[in-house]
């Protein structure tokens, strides 16, 4: 494995002229009293992009360990997500955010997923517009949203979202919403980008890693960095934490992508946006 130290992590450059770094780190499923110590962890490996949400319940964990690290505020990348039982009240959820985080701003704010059955989300995002135009939000974008989501959004939005995060993997790439989302200047963030560890044995993946002197997850890894996909794996491990870092200095050939690319199942791992209505409280 490299040298950390030598790993430079690309970024992104957002449609608002932002630039988030493409490979960062999620929370999700992380106990609220392990947040702190495991985000100090992937401070400490490098990481400067940190990816929580109110609905994880681990924000004030998030906060703990940026402001015991000492690294500059503006240094860090920091992302939140609006709770869906929250889309009628977002301006008051933001803030309830921020003071968990205790943090003036955040870098990303996002609505987590559309669910169509509320009818909120076209009114939520008007309340993060206003959260944008009074900066306390970098760049605002969405989760889970397909394609009818983001076309319903746009028709009345003041604001382009910044960002789409959604399942995407290897075996499930969603990669007609992916392009969908890039047509729109939508920047594609994959959430579960190692479909949850499930993707990992995959012969094109092996062979990938086996070349390079590289583990499953690089491989895999460096697979959606090649597609300019922004990605936030997730690991409570040290040493995961470093080796995922690390796939940022790995590059695939094209043989090697085409191959991992083709693994697609169509199988979805997490909820349908079209359908998922959970309040998340």
């Amino acid at each position: 494995m490299p040298n950390l130290s030598d790993i430079t992590v690309p970024t992104v450059t957002l449609n608002n002229g932002v630039e988030i770094p493409q490979l960062g780190f999620g929370v999700f499923q992380v106990p609220p009293e392990e947040t702190q110590r495991v985000v100090e962890e992937a401070l400490a490996a490098g990481y400067r992009h940190i990816d929580t949400a109110a609905a994880y319940r681990n924000e004030a964990g998030v906060g703990a360990a940026i402001a015991a690290s000492g690294i500059p505020r503006e240094q860090l990348f920091i992302t939140t997500k609006l709770r869906n039982g929250d889309q009628g009240r977002a301006r008051e959820a933001f803030e309830d955010s921020l003071a968990a985080l205790g943090l003036d701003y955040v870098d990303l704010y996002l609505i987590h997923w559309p669910v169509p059955s509320q009818g909120l989300y076209v009114s939520a995002w008007q309340s993060l517009e206003e959260v944008y135009a009074g900066r306390r939000a970098r760049a605002i974008g969405v989760s889970n949203f397909l394609a009818e989501h983001l076309e319903t959004l746009l028709a009345s939005a003041r604001v382009t979202p910044a960002v789409n995060q959604i399942e995407l993997h290897p075996t499930f790439q969603q990669r007609s919403l992916a392009a969908a989302s890039r047509e729109h200047g939508i920047a594609v963030e994959a959430y579960s980008p190692l479909g949850q560890g499930a993707d990992l044995g995959a012969g094109a993946v092996l062979a990938a890693a086996s070349a390079h002197g590289a583990t499953p997850a690089q491989a895999v890894l460096a697979w959606h960095l090649a597609q300019g996909t922004i990605v936030i794996p997730k690991t409570a491990t040290p040493a995961r934490m470093r080796e995922n870092l690390a796939a940022a200095a790995l590059t695939l050939g094209q043989g090697e992508i085409e191959a991992i690319s083709a693994l697609e199942t169509g199988d979805r791992i997490g909820g349908d946006p079209a359908t998922a209505a959970h309040s998340q409280f």
